[in-house]
């Protein structure tokens, strides 16, 4: 890979928006404390959402059943930003330009992130959405097109996402390959996706628990079929 990670997750900036509250960052917690969390819903949100995605078998043994999201929304800066010395932009039009219009997904630090790159298929479509700019919102539409394997930074010393504590024989942090599939017919602007969400919570519809807005800093989120499909009608 010739760049560096350009996909930041360790829990990812607050959209900029005007007038927009920026959520504090949470406080730091074990590994053990972040995956305990990753596999519950947010305090006080609704939990219809989770129970779509996670559900427990209680009648073998206590194991989890996934029941994998089919869409997904993906975060990356279009404009130059430092961090460590390291520019993270990675901009739609920087992934029209890689062979192939592919990229692996490489960077992330979150745990309930990871998780969701965990639980992508080959062939589930993801918006790609530019974050920590000036306009955030949807530009354009990506494949999966490679599941889930390790995460090759995390061993990298050199490299701005190297974690220490990872082991190859047991790796914490996953990626996925995804590929450029179109741009949106026009730009999707956050703005406008609010404005959906607060009145579909009043008055009931498919962006009511989107979680673009329960989870704010979470660059890997999942997406219903409702909500792809409601997001899609905006472009006309």
């Amino acid at each position: 890979m010739p760049w560096p990670s350009r996909k930041r997750d360790k829990e990812a900036a607050a959209d900029k928006e005007p007038d927009a509250k920026i959520a504090k960052t949470e406080e730091k917690t074990s590994d053990k404390q972040e995956e305990e969390k990753s596999a519950k819903p947010p305090a006080g949100k609704s939990t219809s959402g989770w129970k779509n995605w996670k559900k427990k078998t209680s009648e073998s043994g206590g194991e989890e059943s996934k029941i994998t999201y089919c869409h997904w929304l993906l975060k990356s800066e279009p404009e130059s930003r430092l961090e460590k010395g390291v520019d993270v932009k990675f901009s739609i039009d920087d992934l029209k330009a890689q062979p192939n219009q592919t990229t692996c997904w490489d960077g992330v630090r979150n745990y309930q992130a990871r998780n969701f790159l965990r639980s992508m298929k080959l062939g589930q479509q993801a918006f790609f959405y530019h974050s920590n700019c000036k306009e955030p919102g949807i530009v354009g539409i990506v494949e999966i097109v490679k599941e889930a394997y390790p995460d090759h930074t995390q061993f990298d010393k050199k490299h701005l996402y190297y974690d220490s504590t990872s082991k190859k024989e047991n790796p914490k942090w996953s990626m996925v390959d995804v590929q450029f599939v179109r741009m949106t017919k026009r730009f999707i602007p956050l703005s406008e996706l609010k404005v959906h969400h607060q009145a579909h919570k009043t008055n009931g519809g498919p962006l009511k628990n989107m979680m673009l807005f329960a989870k704010q800093r979470l660059s890997v989120q999942p997406l219903t079929q409702e909500e792809f499909d409601f997001v899609l009608s905006l472009e006309e």
